[in-house]
């Protein structure tokens, strides 16, 4: 235990020295408000810049404050997940690079320990960064729209927060046998994509999907719906997340020689 705490303030402070701490939350925090600004003033925008003739009004349908919380979640779902990727990519392979893991693996650290702090860190600081830009997005919707109930919104807020710690997990994953930053960033993205496009297709069979959750969490703010139709998806990413830590661990024990 001790080992694992060491590790994960080593972590942690890394995250802080390389800046992660700063430009992930405000990038995604300015993610997340762009979306209700937007949508708020893009029709004296069009209006202003249309070129329309004297006198002709273009008319929006007011958007309710849970379809537009819905609509950033679907940032989240494409830009989001970009970023996530990203800000993970790098974090096992450029200590592979740089021969860290091996001084780091030569004293009494087990893979276990290893991955967890990895896998501790990016998770509390992407869910945090999250959760801030989120909020903050739900305090511009009751502003500028129609108010949205708080406990719809931490509902979503943690069934999305399963399918950001799948997305963190699996780029772990391909970290321990990808020694390149941006193949891992790469694979990622293109499974995940791949994930995404499959689930949509093919809905019927692909109702415990990961990919699901971003649906599902949407369906919290518009339709309210109960929480029991959500189990198959949820309990699925987590045994899915549980299982590739796993892999990442076995796959560390067996590719790295020390």
């Amino acid at each position: 235990m001790k080992n694992f705490i060491t590790l994960f303030q080593k972590e942690m402070l890394e995250s802080k020295r390389n800046g992660k701490w700063i430009w992930l939350p405000v990038v995604i925090m300015i993610l997340g408000i762009s979306q209700p600004i937007t949508t708020y003033y893009m029709p004296p925008i069009i209006e202003k810049a249309g070129n329309l003739p004297e006198g002709a009004k273009i008319e929006f349908p007011v958007p309710t404050g849970a379809e537009v919380l819905a609509a950033t979640l679907s940032q989240y779902g494409t830009i989001g997940t970009l970023l996530f990727v990203l800000a993970t990519m790098g974090v096992i392979s450029q200590e592979r690079q740089n021969n860290v893991l091996t001084l780091i693996m030569a004293r009494p650290v087990t893979a276990f320990q290893y991955i967890a702090s990895k896998w501790s860190s990016q998770v509390i600081i992407a869910l945090t960064s999250l959760f801030s830009s989120y909020v903050l997005t739900w305090y511009y919707t009751n502003l500028l729209f129609s108010p949205v109930r708080w406990i719809d919104v931490l509902i979503s807020f943690l069934i999305y927060s399963l399918w950001i710690i799948f997305i963190l997990t699996f780029t772990i994953w391909l970290g321990t046998f990808l020694r390149n930053s941006g193949g891992i960033a790469g694979v990622s993205i293109t499974l995940l994509a791949a994930l995404s496009l499959l689930t949509g297709l093919a809905t019927k069979y692909m109702k415990w999907s990961p990919a699901t959750l971003r649906d599902q969490a949407t369906s919290i703010l518009i339709d309210q719906k109960n929480l029991d139709t959500f189990f198959l998806p949820v309990f699925s990413t987590i045994i899915l997340s549980i299982i590739l830590f796993a892999l990442a661990v076995n796959t560390l024990k067996r590719f790295e020689h020390f």
